[in-house]
């Protein structure tokens, strides 16, 4: 849900901006300078760069895409999946929470619930 509301928030603000730098003479100018900036910019808030977004829950590594995903955002999700099954990110989650639970549960009379994918 967070992907949806980010996505949706970088294109109302790239659509805002375009009416704003094209407005007139000084913000046309304006826009030439800063075009880097702008460039950098929306290379960092695009979706496509970041590929999709982790669905936890589950065992083993699982990105989601939006339906529209270009081959930029495709490409980015697997190397994201990767990047997370290299790293041992479920195993890391779940031994925290573990941790956590144990904590609560000792802290609180409550055992703990947590299963591991072992």
């Amino acid at each position: 849900m967070a992907l949806k509301i980010s996505e949706g928030l970088v294109e109302a603000i790239t659509s805002l901006l375009k009416d704003s730098l094209s407005r007139d003479l000084k913000s046309k100018v304006g826009y030439v300078l800063s075009r880097k900036a702008y460039a950098h910019f929306k290379k960092r808030v695009d979706y496509s760069e970041y590929g999709g977004a982790s669905l936890l829950g589950v065992r083993g590594v699982s990105i989601i895409c939006h339906g529209g995903s270009n081959s930029n955002a495709i490409k980015n999700a697997i190397r994201v999946a990767a990047e997370f099954a290299e790293g041992h990110v479920n195993e890391k989650i779940e031994n925290e929470l573990r941790k956590s639970t144990k904590s609560l549960g000792s802290e609180f009379g409550v055992r703990s619930q947590v299963r591991t994918s072992s």
